[in-house]
């Protein structure tokens, strides 16, 4: 049977749910697929660009440059999209924030470059200046992935039966999440309306 670079990455990512990011490497890869570990660099020079691939997979719904994009003018409807939708693919798979983290700040995620490019779009639609735009999407980028990580962490410490009493994260994450998210989209909105 020939090995396709579609079946690694799937065979990856289910291993990645299994087993979470420490514990999936390209040895047990190979194992689950019947080959050698060889034959897993065919498709990928190193695990840096599996992961890569990893993630593009987990944030395809993300990225896909099919989705409809929002209407001219409702740039906080976009950046609050794009970072709910980023969210909620990172939370459907065991360490995704972390490993799409990684991928990202490696440069090994075309999704990621593609979401980072939504981003700055809706800045520039806020009218935050072009040498910002970037900054922008980067730094509500880096919120969504840092919230989701803990996040994770939090869910792993609970499922584990570890006590992290703190009422704070008894809260709804979501809402929480949101709110975050709607203090940076003011401070866009704000910076905005200061360079103008």
């Amino acid at each position: 049977m020939q090995l396709h670079k579609h079946d690694v990455v799937e065979a990856a990512t289910s291993l990645l749910d299994e087993y979470g990011i420490a514990d999936l490497s390209m040895r047990r890869l190979a194992r689950e697929l019947a080959v050698s570990p060889g034959a897993l660099y065919w498709h990928f020079a190193n695990k840096q660009q599996l992961l890569g691939a990893v993630a593009d997979r987990i944030l395809l719904s993300v990225s896909n440059p099919t989705n409809p994009t929002p209407e001219s003018g409702d740039w906080r409807t976009g950046i609050v999209g794009t970072c709910g939708n980023l969210r909620e693919s990172l939370l459907s798979h065991t360490d995704g924030a972390e490993l799409v983290s990684a991928s990202f700040a490696a440069g090994q995620s075309e999704a990621m470059s593609n979401v980072l490019a939504q981003l700055s779009a809706a800045a520039a639609e806020a009218g935050v200046d072009s040498c910002h735009a970037e900054l922008v999407a980067r730094t509500v980028i880096y919120y969504t992935l840092g919230f989701t990580a803990d996040e994770q962490s939090r869910m792993q410490w609970d499922a584990s039966g570890a006590d992290v009493a703190n009422t704070v994260w008894t809260e709804n994450p979501t809402a929480r999440f949101t709110f975050g998210l709607s203090l940076l989209v003011d401070g866009i909105a704000a910076h905005s309306h200061a360079d103008a």
